[in-house]
């Protein structure tokens, strides 16, 4: 898996790529709790979930099922009287945030896969290409000097694509304003 940090990085990455009033800091706090939350699936460990069964870890918890369950209920809980516009905003942005995580995990060079499809397929997969090295599991080993490789890794296949995303987006919708603002000159 990738890091908490860099989970969290993305979400927050998506939600700042747009200027929108709907996203305060509670909507972007939301964001990176849905990045992080899949990985709460480890907890089966100590219960005797195996990790390859629908409930092991990059299993149920790393589907696009359980981004959109979770996204629809944080929506309905919490911003029901919002208007449709909104609450369909919030719903893309809390699904995304919470798929993120298994499109950054199937970015890892370890594990078994993410069943992004699950329950419907219990497949596991990862993209071809794998560069980011993966985190470990317990918090003790990840202050490790390893922990610092990763970190190393995730700063150039992560953070530094997300941040360059970000401000391309910024400077685009900067140049599109500017723009609107200037308009064409009626003869006289």
């Amino acid at each position: 898996m990738a890091s908490a940090f860099s989970h969290a990085l993305v979400a927050l990455a998506m939600g700042k790529a747009f200027q929108n009033k709907v996203l305060s800091r509670r909507e972007l706090a939301l964001g990176a709790c849905c990045s992080v939350l899949p990985d709460l699936d480890v907890i089966g460990f100590s219960v005797g979930i195996q990790y390859g069964d629908l409930w092991g870890h990059r299993g149920l918890t790393h589907s696009v099922v359980f981004a959109a369950l979770l996204a629809g209920s944080l929506v309905g809980m919490w911003y029901r009287g919002k208007p449709a516009i909104a609450m369909a905003g919030l719903f893309l942005y809390f699904f995304l945030c919470t798929a993120s995580h298994g499109v950054l995990d199937a970015l890892t060079n370890g594990g078994l896969g993410v069943a992004f499809f699950s329950p419907f397929d219990t497949a596991r997969y990862f993209f071809p290409v794998r560069p980011v090295l993966v985190s470990p599991i317990g918090v003790g080993e990840f202050f490790s000097p390893y922990g610092v490789r990763i970190l190393a890794s995730e700063a150039i296949w992560i953070w530094l694509p997300s941040c360059a995303a970000l401000v391309a987006l910024r400077v685009v919708q900067w140049r599109w304003s500017a723009k609107s603002v200037v308009s064409p000159s009626s003869p006289s």
